[in-house]
């Protein structure tokens, strides 16, 4: 019934009832006291019940204030009949300051309590015959319960609908920050995919590419070459495929499976150089530490892909791979006396696509607070150092 702040199903229920049973009072008050024209007391409770009870069934009532209004006026106006006839029409006036409060505009709604307050004393006086304290405290006081109950509970409404929207716009942007993760989610590991796909399965494939043609070369001529070509693209191809069944079930990378860092640098050394015209020597100094997997597994990737930048660019016939741990730090070193190239342009990408390996290895070390140094001239070789922070490792190092 309120167009403003509506009031629950169970506290109309509870203003009808009372409405209801205090003009049942007043009648049943007026008969059993033999009040001189309780029938017109009766009658006039009776019309101020039904004029009351027709304001619920109006659909306009509840749309429209005008209506509201002209509602109200015409139960004030069948109240005021009551009130004339029998002192026990004031207790009615307290409901009706609810029902105004409500139905009508704050200011209206306020002069409305106000004038049904001065017209219940006004009645009540002239029914007791005095002005008394009791006869002006009641029906006043009565008014301002129900103005500070009323703009109280609106109040709190108006609070409870500020804290939802703002809850709604909380749910709205978190709802917002997680598909914005969920985006540099997914772009990351895409980003990490290629990485990984770059410094294994497309290196592998590569040289897989590299022995297929030196044995292509070396037919019909030198067919023990060829063979001795093919095998070791054979073995190429067991290793991607173990690199491959890797992504699949998400583990570290193979070579690091049945060793350290450094066992597996030196079996990579040792394989480069049995499968491609480079010598790659290893060398490490100073005691390892334990590193954490993915450091382990950041180095290696940085190792396999300088060596098939080598192998495929730099045209070197020596090249070595020196792991260190100086200084509170891990450090891995790539050094080729190849063609070498100037390290102030950015590279160009080779016909398979290539130029994304550097890229990818300051990526890598990037993302664990260690740099990427690339140091090289046409003609120079080039040299490349890895390194990355040991602080704050140990705790997350592999066993």
């Amino acid at each position: 019934m309120n167009a403003l702040t509506p009031t629950t199903r169970a506290l109309t229920w509870c203003l009808h009832l009372l409405i209801v049973g205090l003009l049942a009072l007043t009648a049943v008050r007026a008969v059993a006291g033999g009040v001189p024209g309780a029938g017109a007391v009766v009658a006039a409770a009776g019309a101020c019940a039904l004029v009351y009870a027709a304001g619920p069934l109006l659909p306009a009532v509840t749309r429209s204030r005008r209506a509201a209004a002209s509602w109200l006026a015409a139960t004030g106006a069948v109240w005021l009949v009551l009130l004339a006839l029998s002192a026990d029409g004031v207790w009615v006036a307290f409901p009706l300051y609810f029902l105004q409060l409500h139905l009508l505009p704050r200011r209206a709604g306020i002069a409305a309590v106000s004038a049904t307050a001065l017209a219940a004393i006004t009645g009540f006086t002239v029914h007791t015959g005095a002005v008394g304290p009791a006869t002006v405290i009641g029906p006043a006081l009565g008014a301002a319960v129900a103005v500070a109950v009323v703009l109280g509970y609106q109040a709190l409404y108006r609070e409870s609908e500020r804290r939802s929207e703002l809850i709604e716009e909380l749910t709205a942007t978190r709802a917002d920050l997680a598909a914005a993760q969920h985006t540099a989610g997914v772009l990351e590991e895409r980003e990490r995919l290629a990485r990984e796909i770059h410094d294994t399965l497309a290196q592998g494939l590569s040289s897989i590419q590299l022995l297929l043609r030196a044995a292509e070369r070396a037919l019909p001529g030198r067919p023990e070459t060829a063979a001795r070509y093919v095998d070791q693209a054979r073995h190429a191809a067991v290793d991607n495929l173990a690199e491959a069944r890797r992504f699949v079930a998400a583990l570290s990378p193979p070579a690091l499976a049945a060793g350290t860092l450094a066992d597996a640098l030196e079996r990579l050394c040792a394989t480069t150089s049995a499968r491609h015209r480079l010598a790659v020597a290893f060398r490490l100094t100073g005691d390892p530490v334990p590193l954490p997997t993915a450091y382990e597994v950041a180095l290696l990737r940085v190792a396999q892909s300088a060596l098939a930048n080598t192998v495929r660019h730099a045209r070197a016939a020596n090249a070595e791979v020196s792991l260190g741990y100086p200084g509170g730090r891990v450090a891995l070193d790539v050094v080729d006396d190849g063609a070498g190239f100037d390290a102030d342009l950015p590279p160009e990408p080779g016909p398979d696509g290539g130029g994304f390996g550097l890229a990818a290895m300051r990526a890598r070390l990037d993302a664990l607070g260690g740099a990427l140094t690339v140091t090289s001239a046409p003609g120079r070789g080039t040299a490349l150092a890895a390194r990355i922070p040991l602080a704050d490792t140990e705790s997350e190092a592999r066993p």
